[in-house]
């Protein structure tokens, strides 16, 4: 017995394969059109759930369809068709994804002008693999739990490149913490802070998503480090991380404490604030001083971007002490980027780095839950509520079970037990739910890819 492949297109059934895989795995006697088709579809066999299912044909993700730095006017819900992995490509079904302040300066197109929307948005998420491509499959598999750094990441499905992957050992939102926020401060303080011990280190906003990793990176660099929050409860959570100086600046004159505790200056300044904040950590700077602008939140939302700043005498300031201003931005240090992510993984799998993670279980609506919550997550981080990093759960459609799934089932096509078929060269994408049975992959489910021709495997004497 020998297997006929035929690609079938319209009423012309077409020989594609005539004989086996020669020692090399290419496939023999393949008419030149089917071969492209062929390659092109080949890695639908690894398309699919871990558990067998179908992956949904639609899904919902967030567009930005305006630029605004009004979050909930740029930015809106649309239910579009799941996409498809490209060869080298995973399917990751988000289970969490991290709001960023800089959410907002992409949405108002100020990182790249040349973007015009509609665009998606989103730039982490942590979820599990649902499918992948042919080469992807040498790395990965379905059912692995992977985090990414990229954009698009509001939605309940995302394609993301293998190669720029992170793999993790469970779908924890306490990963999700380091792929921009621990990132930020891990590879800013190693590459322009120049920490030495015995420094004074002042972090703002040390209560938030960046601010805590790096007050603990200071101190691990065994630096007295001074964080300034708006709480009372923040103030207790810095003292638990290794703050030794945390100030509520709704309690405490901020400026006046600095001067009066601090009088020879801060050797580095951790900045994100902006605004008369940047103006004080200026001010404060001690001789030789390094002042790291990792950004500056209180004046995104503005429809410039930027803070009012009075830096007239600017260059005097940083002449008289030969102080310095650094800015920070993550893209421009990619080159670090794994070396810092592998490095803060096994603090953390050790126990010597916290993760705080913030997802509203506090929040006057409640915790952050599905896609249509990143808008409230967004306006709590912006009003200053959060504690850690704040993280919506996307809990994307549970994926469905249905239908029938014995050998009679509509759509099911038999095939000879003692003959070998390999996955890749049977397709019956003619029906749904479109099961193939097959001896060595039972109860597996390609996922429909192309529905503009059929492959259906003929028995020859």
């Amino acid at each position: 017995m020998s297997s006929l492949l035929l690609l079938r297109n319209g009423r012309r059934a077409v020989p594609v394969i005539r004989g086996g895989r020669t020692a090399t795995g290419a496939l023999s006697g393949v008419h030149p059109v089917a071969r492209r088709f062929i390659i092109d579809m080949s890695y639908s066999a690894h398309f699919m759930d871990f558990n067998g299912s179908s992956i949904p044909s639609s899904m919902k993700k967030l567009v930005v369809n305006k630029l605004s730095p009004n979050f909930r006017e740029a930015v809106s819900t649309q239910t579009v068709a799941v996409p498809t992995p490209g060869d080298g490509d995973l399917l990751v079904r988000n289970r969490f994804v991290g709001i960023n302040a800089s959410d907002i300066n992409y949405s108002a197109g100020r990182y790249d002008p040349s973007v015009k929307p509609p665009f998606d948005t989103g730039f982490e998420g942590i979820g599990e693999v649902v499918g992948l491509g042919l080469s992807a499959s040498s790395s990965h598999t379905v059912g692995d739990t992977v985090a990414y750094f990229g954009s698009g990441a509001f939605a309940e499905y995302t394609v993301v490149p293998a190669k720029e992957s992170v793999p993790v050992p469970a779908v924890k939102p306490e990963f999700l913490t380091l792929l921009v926020s621990g990132a930020t401060a891990y590879i800013a303080l190693k590459r322009l802070g120049d920490l030495a011990k015995g420094e004074t280190v002042l972090v703002t906003a040390a209560a938030g998503g960046t601010g805590q990793f790096a007050v603990q990176f200071a101190k691990q660099a065994g630096c007295h480090v001074i964080g300034t929050c708006s709480s009372n409860e923040k103030a207790g959570f810095l003292k638990s991380i290794g703050c030794d100086r945390p100030i509520n600046y709704t309690t405490e004159d901020l400026a006046k404490t600095l001067r009066k505790e601090y009088p020879q200056g801060i050797d580095v300044v951790y900045e994100s604030v902006g605004g008369s904040v940047f103006e004080l950590a200026v001010n404060s700077l001690a001789n030789k001083g390094r002042l790291i602008v990792i950004g500056f939140i209180s004046g995104y939302q503005t429809a410039s971007g930027i803070p009012a700043f009075r830096g007239g005498t600017l260059p005097v300031k940083l002449l008289q002490k030969s102080a310095s201003i650094r800015g920070f931005f993550l893209p421009h240090f990619l080159s670090d980027y794994r070396e810092a992510l592998g490095s803060m993984m096994q603090m953390y799998a050790k126990g010597k780095l916290v993760c705080e993670v913030d997802c509203g279980d506090l929040a006057q609506e409640g915790r952050f839950v599905g896609l249509e919550s990143v808008f409230r997550a967004v306006d709590y981080m912006y009003a200053g509520k959060n504690l850690g990093k704040v993280v919506v759960e996307v809990a994307p459609p549970a994926v469905s079970n249905s239908g029938d799934r014995s050998p009679n089932a509509a759509g099911w096509r038999k095939v000879n037990r003692k003959q070998k078929v390999p996955m890749e060269e049977v397709y019956d994408i003619c029906q749904d739910p479109g099961w193939v049975e097959d001896s060595a992959h039972p109860l597996r489910r390609p996922r429909v890819t192309h529905r503009t021709a059929v492959a259906e495997v003929v028995t020859t004497p």
